[in-house]
């Protein structure tokens, strides 16, 4: 009887980590990316390169010898959380538009986390060494794909010029107390029952908060004009995070986008407001 109990339990429960394990990717398959510039008749494309122990897979579309726009994604995530402004007619006449898979994401090295935000920015970096020419250059980052960013502009200021961060965790006093579940789940035992993209997501927001603290002394660098786009609802990432990156970064000009009934989901629920932001930074140099 007890043994019966157990396999009851079982089967539904490994039943449900297989179908989790299989659909919660958070990311389109080359194909589908394919699919999407065709059905939105964009001449789109995609492409792979090396750095370091990763292959950093992205999508890109518009013209070449204009202005570069950047999108990287938040945890969990992939390139397709921005894929639909690579389709945006407004900016498709203004920059060249390039969406990435972050390393231990989509199709670069899925499941395979980097909890180094400077890892992941020179992990970035060969996409702006590629289209250094093409000035500005524009990065986007949501969510955690914020201190990404604002690394790579304190590491590579000479090819950044411009930074719209989105919902972004950047002040490391206002990372929620979240150790008493992310610290079990990272351990070898129980790391292994998560879907790959969790996994990676929980490895890399367990070690986000002193990633943070490294960048305290180096707010202050950042050149390059900025905007916050940030929903004071947003039930995710504090909206405190706004005020902290008009504090902090006194080195440039920061401008804050708030909206009082938004959430943490922007690049969805509002993509204007990145939009307007992109336009804005464009426009200014």
């Amino acid at each position: 009887m007890k043994q019966k109990r157990l396999l009851i339990f079982a089967v539904p429960y490994f039943t449900v980590l297989i179908l989790m394990h299989s659909c919660m990717t958070f990311r389109m398959s080359p194909k589908e990316v394919d699919s999407f510039f065709k059905a939105k008749n964009v001449a789109g494309s995609q492409h792979q390169y090396k750095a370091g122990n990763y292959d950093i897979h992205y999508a890109q579309s518009g013209d070449e010898s204009k202005p570069l726009v950047l999108f990287v994604h938040g945890s969990p995530g992939s390139l397709s959380a921005f894929i639909d402004f690579l389709a945006d007619s407004v900016l498709l006449e203004k920059a060249l538009l390039v969406t990435t898979d972050r390393p231990g994401f989509g199709y670069s090295h899925f499941g395979i986390a980097e909890t180094s935000l400077e890892k992941q920015a020179a992990a970035l970096k060969p996409i702006l060494e590629k289209y250094k020419n093409n000035k500005p250059v524009i990065l986007v980052g949501h969510s955690l794909g914020g201190p990404v960013i604002a690394q790579m502009a304190m590491d590579y200021p000479e090819l950044v010029g411009g930074l719209v961060f989105v919902a972004a965790s950047i002040d490391p006093s206002l990372e929620p107390d979240e150790l008493w579940f992310r610290a079990p789940l990272a351990t070898p035992f129980l790391s292994w029952v998560l879907p790959r993209s969790f996994r990676a997501s929980n490895e890399e927001i367990y070690q986000l908060e002193p990633q943070l603290e490294n960048m305290m002394p180096r707010w202050k660098d950042i050149k390059c004009p900025v905007i916050f786009v940030q929903g004071m609802k947003d039930q995710l990432v504090d909206p405190g995070n706004a005020a902290f990156a008009k504090r902090v970064m006194t080195g440039t000009s920061v401008e804050l986008v708030t909206k009082d009934d938004m959430n943490h989901f922007v690049p969805w629920s509002d993509p204007e407001l990145i939009r307007n932001a992109i336009v804005n930074l464009l426009e200014q140099h």
